[in-house]
């Protein structure tokens, strides 16, 4: 026979309660009674029914979380797991969670439908589809009477006037609420120039936003070949449309923003734009100018006009030197003709008549005496002298 101490069998007991899917995540439903709160912050109190009863804690951080605080007298549904405390060997309910009996079962309601849709992949990343940079047109479901929808017009009508605007009416709260949000829904469906919608209510109780729990309008919002954003409530209220839909905003105002760019902001695209086309232009004339002066320089080297203006300044060179060189050469003649006219000149009779000397020939022949043994006497000479010519007759 195997025998435990106290201390085994609490940890055995221990172990397994912590391995019991069902006890380790548990709703409880009851009445709370003996509720008290210790100067730390704790909260010790029972959860009965109408024949049994079970110890309750609920630590300080977990109670600083909850909307709700347990009251004696008041019902709940609270979640926790079960354990069991050793010192004293009292099994405990751990609570982390607290919500009053009817919102408790629509709490409970909610996070069902919420893990079957995820199960059947309604909220997977994959399939969320990005939405229209610059839609120009924009469908909403929402109450034409509602504030949201006044919101969505406003933010609309400052940031982005140029969409154009269609709305598929339906009510946001009610019984009614589910199956026109599913018709808004499929009418916008049927319209092609709508390119984004957007589902919205404003905030509320959770039985006020109830209407976008219904698993019909997830559905509907699964099935639309629109993208789509919800903005129902508040930014803390989450509903099932938001993990189906391509986009959730917290309010219908954030949603509007977000389906839709700033004035500004395509300006500044514009702007942008605008320089990039003109650096653009800049690069391909700047290209296309140097491609034509690398071809107009080849046209010069090949045309026949650049030979012929090559040959011209070539017989220009070689008619200047031509002239340069008759120029020279007439020069050097007119130098040998002027020291020849000179030698002439030094040559010439008649400087030496100028001189004083005399030219002496026979009258009867001209012939010139240059001898004096060439005189006979008794003849006539002519004697030339620089005024003119006399004759003398020899003795």
């Amino acid at each position: 026979m195997e025998i435990y101490s106290v201390t085994e069998a609490l940890y055995y007991l221990k172990i397994k309660l912590d391995c019991d899917e069902h006890l380790s995540d548990l709703w409880m439903q009851g009445e709370v009674s003996g509720c008290s709160r210790t100067a730390s912050g704790h909260y010790f109190f029972s959860l009965k029914d109408g024949t049994g009863q079970m110890s309750c804690v609920l630590f300080k951080p977990a109670a600083m979380r909850q909307a709700h605080l347990p009251r004696d007298g008041s019902n709940y549904i609270m979640h926790g797991r079960m354990d069991v405390y050793e010192t004293n060997g009292r099994l405990q309910f751990y609570v982390d969670q607290i919500q009053p009996d009817g919102v408790g079962r629509l709490h409970l309601e909610f996070e069902a439908l919420k893990q079957r849709l995820e199960a059947e992949g309604l909220f997977a990343v994959e399939r969320k589809r990005p939405l229209p940079v610059r839609p120009r047109t924009i469908g909403i479901v929402t109450s034409p009477t509602a504030a949201a929808f006044q919101d969505i017009l406003n933010v609309l009508g400052r940031r982005y006037p140029l969409a154009h605007l269609i709305l598929s009416p339906t009510q946001v709260q009610g019984e009614a609420a589910p199956p026109q949000i599913v018709r808004a829904l499929a009418a916008l469906n049927q319209l092609a120039e709508v390119e984004v919608i957007i589902v919205a209510r404003g905030g509320g109780s959770l039985e006020d936003l109830w209407a976008f729990n219904d698993e019909r309008v997830a559905r509907a919002i699964f099935a639309s070949r629109i993208p789509v954003v919800t903005g129902v409530g508040h930014e803390v209220d989450y509903t099932i449309v938001d993990f189906v839909s391509d986009l959730r905003a917290p309010t219908p105002s954030a949603a509007a923003e977000l389906v839709a760019p700033h004035l500004d902001e395509l300006r500044d695209e514009v702007h942008s734009l605008a320089d990039r086309v003109y650096i653009a232009l800049q690069n391909k004339l700047d290209e296309e100018r140097s491609g034509l002066e690398s071809i107009n320089r080849r046209l010069i080297l090949s045309s026949p006009a650049a030979r012929i203006a090559a040959i011209r300044r070539r017989m220009e060179e070689l008619k200047e030197r031509n002239s340069m060189h008759l120029n020279h050469s007439l020069e050097l003649r007119q130098a040998r003709v002027s020291s020849l006219a000179s030698r002439l000149k030094v040559l010439n009779p008649n400087q030496i008549l100028e001189r004083g000397y005399a030219i002496v020939s026979r009258e009867a022949d001209g012939r010139v005496i240059t001898d004096a043994g060439e005189i006979i006497a008794g003849e006539t000479l002519q004697v030339r002298v620089k005024n003119g010519t006399f004759g003398v007759k020899t003795v």
